[in-house]
């Protein structure tokens, strides 16, 4: 029987139950599943501002039962070094992707997984403005 190792990479700022659902959902496809993390810088470069810090968002990603190891996200470039070097068989990302990383079926599986309908982060920050007016 063949170990599968998954893929998935996110800020995952202000953790919410569709993150936890993305997750559960991802480990459930193989047996070991590692989660590609942005950097505060890489989301900088991105012009996203996340409220965690890069450690403190690695630190609640790694007591997540689903989640096996946490790494880095630095570039976009990194998903095929990261793919081959760590021997990933599925990559899992949200389907608002859709189309975004084909070229990686080469090296494994792409699955474009659906999101949770009625949250997000951006939503979440939405509400909490609406809040404070």
């Amino acid at each position: 029987m063949k170990f599968t190792r998954v893929i998935t990479y996110g800020t995952y700022d202000l953790l919410h139950w569709g993150h936890i659902r993305l997750l559960k959902r991802a480990k459930e496809l193989g047996d070991y599943l590692v989660v590609a993390l942005s950097t505060d810088e890489f989301n900088n470069l991105k012009g996203k501002k996340a409220y965690h810090s890069y450690e403190e968002r690695k630190m609640m990603l790694e007591s997540i039962r689903y989640v096996d190891l946490v790494i880095p996200e630095d570039s976009w470039d990194q998903k095929e070094h990261d793919v081959k070097l760590l021997e990933i068989d599925k990559f899992v990302i949200g389907d608002d992707w859709t189309g975004e990383f084909d070229f990686l079926d080469k090296h494994c599986e792409v699955i474009y997984m659906s999101r949770t309908e009625g949250i997000s982060t951006t939503k979440i920050k939405e509400d909490l403005e609406k809040f404070n007016k």
